[in-house]
């Protein structure tokens, strides 16, 4: 009877798009790409994995771990497809989803459209009872009110509700109280408390927080059962673990009761493999560009590590603008993202310019080229027309393209229009995109107080590798790193991740008036939570743990993150923690304010499985020019006209070898565009190295 191997392992990413599938077995790597299927997605997992164990010659049984990360639970926010959702909350405090800020992210904008709250003002309800700051009682739960509007919250349809109460972060007795009553009246209604999904201060986002976690958990906790069920049956009988948008991995039940910490699963995981190769090739100051079928992904990582955030906005109302989308608090690796895929799609607007997504052709219908039934160009109809795409070697020829459906898509929606030839057309269609990306990958790094020009671009995803060298022209940057298999680059990600769970706890304490006590016995709990999420799902592995404090001025309306010691504190440490306080508000603001009171406001732990260190890439020795496998007829805007340039195919290429731009370099899950301005050569763990040509710099 075959056996799990802790040697095989399993990832799979659920895109917009495609449904990637990495199988690494005795340090074999097996990947294909298989387009995502919406309706079910566990259809498109269990096709990719079925292709891949036959193709890698591995029983189902064998594998040791599954991975998976998806952005289900993100579609769901931002198509309003998720559950119907109901909210229970303090007396006074109904329209807090409404009134949010107060503010407008647009102060001039008089049509301006704020996103709307996932549960509409019918499906909002109060109860009297009161908790302040502390965690003292007020007001007690008024049971028999609650008992009351039960009845009418299941006549409203309501599938799920949130519980946010004022205050539960510092006393949860009275959520808890609910969730027992809403057990017994309404067993069947899922439920989601904000003293376990975000007990965090400010309840705007810990009621946001809490209600798209109610808004998506039926949705996935159907999805991962179903999923479960058919893996079962396929014979896999190792553990699941499910990516979160901070970057490690948990487990399936921890994922099924708080999924709205997967919104970022994906991104993350490619998040993760920039870093591992940050550290690969002793790289201090690298881009990660992640471009997929639905969207594009940017990420700073400096001297090896990614950023992390805390809060992440969801279904942004305006493109790049903070303020117009709905604030999710959970650990998130800091990025920007864009509605730039492969099947963004374009056309012409009202002030006859070109213009690209943020929506997308998807699996279905998908591009024109894929001769589903899609009409529309996008940017991947682009790509096959500009000749950048060989049709015959497209996802491992799984898919088959008609490039003449793209030329027709591009002339009929934009070429004629605006009175174009159709390359001018769909070369229109990526500068746009281009530009689009490069301007975000400006303003990100800039707002991070960093050059774009002085980093490495490491590009991903099924498109990156298409446009990452007119990215890389825009933002004058002189090398960009492509590596292995970079078409499924966010599932090999989740393969380098460490099993990770972080707990947040609010408690407003000056830091001169410090319960030490207190403090320990908080981070005891939360300690025990952490462990136990991890310890389910990697048993017996060793760990490590990290504190933070966010803490601030008094009377100040922001924190900044501290580090703080991953031990019981003393009392010696709350001079520790001033100086700490000290250098990381003086690295912000160049000052600090000596005899103002500092207040810590929150405490964050994360326990973590040791990650293991990439081992650094040697360079290879110069094995003179790569031989092509052919031409493929390009359109060079420069000249106006096509022309053919050299295809190489990436599995004959090896390290050393050297290719002058420009070329394609084409492999199953993507192909590579070497633009006129760079020059490529293989390294020594075949990744495809651009480098700037001297004369272009």
């Amino acid at each position: 009877m075959t056996t799990p191997s802790p040697t095989v392992r399993l990832a799979v990413d659920i895109g917009g798009t495609f449904t990637d599938v990495v199988l690494e077995a005795d340090n074999n790597r097996t990947t294909v790409k298989v387009l995502t299927t919406p309706a079910a997605p566990e259809e498109g997992v269990l096709e990719g994995v079925e292709h891949v164990l036959a193709d890698a010659g591995v029983e189902a049984a064998s594998l040791g771990v599954f991975l998976h990360g998806t952005t289900l639970a993100t579609n769901a926010i931002i198509e309003r497809k998720g559950a119907v959702t109901a909210l229970i909350t303090t007396e006074g405090f109904r329209d807090v989803l409404e009134i949010g800020y107060e503010s407008r992210y647009n102060q001039y904008d008089v049509m301006i459209e704020k996103p709307a709250p996932l549960v509409p003002r019918s499906r909002r309800f109060t109860v009297p009872e009161r908790v302040d700051v502390h965690g003292n009682v007020l007001t007690a739960l008024d049971e028999d009110a609650l008992r009351r509007i039960v009845p009418e919250i299941v006549a409203s349809g309501a599938e799920s509700i949130a519980v946010g109460f004022m205050h539960a972060y510092a006393n949860p007795a009275h959520e808890l109280r609910v969730r027992d009553i809403l057990s017994e009246m309404a067993p069947d209604v899922s439920l989601s408390l904000s003293s376990e999904v975000c007990p965090e201060i400010r309840e705007f986002e810990r009621f946001t927080t809490t209600s798209a976690n109610a808004y998506v958990r039926p949705l996935m906790s159907s999805y991962l059962r179903r999923l479960q069920e058919r893996l079962t049956a396929l014979g896999v009988g190792c553990p699941v673990l499910m990516m979160t948008s901070g970057g490690g991995l948990t487990a399936l039940e921890t994922a099924r009761q708080f999924p709205i910490r997967l919104v970022e699963s994906g991104p993350a995981g490619g998040a993760i493999l920039a870093t591992q190769i940050a550290s690969e090739l002793a790289l201090d100051k690298v881009i990660s560009f992640d471009m997929g079928g639905t969207t594009a992904k940017i990420c700073l990582i400096e001297n090896q590590t990614a950023g992390k955030a805390r809060e992440f906005e969801v279904d942004r109302q305006a493109r790049f603008m903070k303020g117009s989308g709905l604030p999710l608090r959970i650990p998130v690796i800091e990025m920007v993202e864009i509605g730039a895929g492969g099947g963004s799609i374009a056309r012409v607007d009202a002030m006859n310019q070109i213009t690209t997504g943020p929506d997308s052709a998807g699996a279905d219908p998908g591009p024109a080229a894929y001769d589903r039934g899609g009409v529309e160009p996008t940017i991947s109809d682009a790509d096959i027309h500009l000749g950048r795409i060989d049709p015959g070697l497209f996802a491992g020829g799984r898919v088959k393209l008609a490039p003449e459906k793209s030329a027709a898509a591009i002339e009929a929606n934009v070429a004629a229009p605006l009175n174009l030839s159709s390359h001018l057309a769909a070369f229109g269609i990526t500068e746009m995109v281009d530009e689009t990306m490069s301007n975000a990958a400006r303003v990100h790094a800039v707002e991070q107080g960093y050059e774009a020009s002085d980093h490495t671009l490491v590009a991903f995803g099924g498109a990156a590798p298409l446009h990452v060298g007119r990215l890389a022209e825009k933002l004058h940057i002189d090398q960009i790193i492509v590596p292995t298999n970079a078409g499924v680059g966010s599932a090999i990600g989740f393969l380098r991740a460490p099993v990770a769970y972080e707990v947040v706890r609010s408690r407003s304490m000056h830091l001169g008036k410090l319960d030490i006590d207190a403090v320990n016995a908080i981070m005891d709990e939360m300690r025990a939570e952490a462990l136990a999420v991890v310890e389910a799902g990697a048993p017996g592995a060793e760990t490590e743990e990290h504190r933070i404090a966010f803490m601030r001025y008094a009377g100040q309306g922001h924190e900044i993150v501290v580090p703080a010691p991953s031990r019981p504190l003393t009392d010696d440490d709350v001079g520790n923690l001033q100086e700490a306080y000290d250098r990381e508000y003086s690295k912000l603001y160049a000052r600090i304010l000596p005899n103002a009171d500092v207040e810590v406001l929150t405490w964050a732990l994360t326990i973590t499985t040791k990650a293991e260190t990439p081992a650094a890439i040697d360079n290879a020795d110069a094995a003179g020019a790569a031989s092509p496998i052919g031409n493929r007829r390009i359109f060079d805007p420069g000249l106006g006209e096509e022309r053919d340039i050299a295809l190489y195919w990436r599995p004959d290429l090896s390290p050393g070898q050297a290719i002058e731009g420009p070329a394609v370099i084409a492999e199953d899950e993507t192909s590579s565009f070497v633009p006129d301005s760079f020059n490529a050569t293989i390294a020594a763990n075949g990744y495809i190295i651009l480098d700037r040509k001297p004369e272009t710099k």
